[in-house]
């Protein structure tokens, strides 16, 4: 099924499968959405995903995800940010050791 949205948004519905799991040796939370590629911008809602687990539990669930299609403008937006922010990370300095230069 799919809609378009406002700035270009589509939206579509996939099977998904939702792996939880709190334990000791791992405390994670996956959704696998199979073969569908998620691009810069894209959003994915999982339905029905339990919210709570106890400990000592791994829980693995089908249901659905909607995947919401970033429009043009949103996936270059997207893509500017991520590299602004990657530039972030060569903004480091070296001293020689004691201070000396």
């Amino acid at each position: 099924m799919t809609q378009d949205g406002k700035n270009g948004e589509r939206r579509f519905d996939v099977p998904c499968t939702i792996d939880l799991e709190n334990t000791p040796e791992s405390l994670h939370a996956y959704v696998d959405i199979g073969t569908v590629e998620i691009r810069p911008g894209d959003r994915v809602l999982v339905h029905n995903a339990p919210s709570h687990i106890a400990f000592g539990e791994r829980r693995v669930f089908e249901s659905t995800a909607t995947v919401i299609r970033a429009g043009g403008l949103t996936r270059l937006a997207t893509k500017i940010a991520a590299y602004l922010e990657l530039t972030e990370l060569y903004e480091v300095g070296f001293a020689p050791a004691g201070g000396e230069q």
